[in-house]
């Protein structure tokens, strides 16, 4: 029998190859959800692959996903967080950062992430208390490196508009809130910030975070795990900060304010 993470793997790349088969660099046509989102038909198809293989597998396991299942009557020892699609305006764009999330919980907390980006070629994965790969490879953060001119600050097109910021660090704005807290993970950026992500999209970057050896916290705000049953996920925003160190965790948010 496959581990849920062997599991996990191949339902993620099924579902890369399904919205690869969706993609055009020339864009692809989006509309907006009530919450001024967007979706597009390439989510909607992901997110039945992906429900549908883990009820089919693990039929006692609740399952929270950002198109088909996005509130939450129960929560179950393990159940699963889908994000089909993370970065879909970049999609829509015929842009190339975005991927296919898939996190599973146990006990309210995330347990094993596999976060894909199939243009790019970089599935990341952790498993709590294993430590954080990028295609196979284990990776970490990084502190700043005094002979890098340059530190790189992974933040949201919202970040500026409603926060002053004053962190040494260069802004990227990359269009997809897991890849942020990749970036984080990796070692390449040194702080990242996300102003306004849902569940699905920042619960494997939690654990992938922490295991690479980051520090990963709200940036406002009640902490999103456990999950409580009942609540209203797809309304509900989770401000999040992540650092490289301890150290840079306080320097950030001594220099993050917001703006009245």
């Amino acid at each position: 029998m496959k581990s849920h993470l062997e599991f996990t793997t191949q339902l993620a790349r099924q579902a890369g190859a399904t919205l690869l088969d969706a993609f055009n660099l020339s864009g692809t046509r989006a509309s907006f959800k009530a919450d001024r989102s967007f979706v597009t038909q390439a989510d909607v198809a992901a997110d039945h692959l992906i429900t549908e293989a883990i009820q089919a597998q693990f039929p006692g396991e609740a399952i929270l996903s950002e198109e088909l299942h996005n509130s939450l009557p129960e929560v179950t020892p393990a159940m699963w967080i889908v994000d089909p699609l993370d970065g879909t305006t970049n999609f829509s764009l015929g842009l190339h950062v975005w991927g296919v999330l898939i996190t599973r919980l146990l006990d309210g907390l995330p347990e094993m992430t596999v976060q894909y980006f199939p243009l790019l070629n970089e599935i990341y994965t952790a498993q709590r208390g294993k430590g954080a790969w990028l295609n196979g490879n284990p990776i970490h953060t990084r502190p700043p490196d005094p002979d890098q001119p340059y530190g790189f600050f992974a933040c949201c097109s919202r970040t500026h508009r409603r926060y002053q910021i004053s962190i040494p660090y260069k802004p990227r704005i990359l269009g997809a809130a897991a890849y942020s807290f990749c970036m984080l993970a990796r070692g390449a950026a040194l702080i990242g910030m996300e102003v306004s992500p849902k569940i699905w999209d920042i619960a494997g970057a939690w654990l992938l975070v922490q295991e690479a050896g980051g520090v990963i916290q709200p940036l406002e705000g009640q902490a999103p795990f456990p999950l409580m049953a009942g609540s209203a996920y797809h309304q509900a925003n989770f401000p999040t900060l992540g650092s490289a160190t301890p150290e840079l965790m306080e320097i950030a948010r001594n220099k993050i304010a917001a703006k009245s």
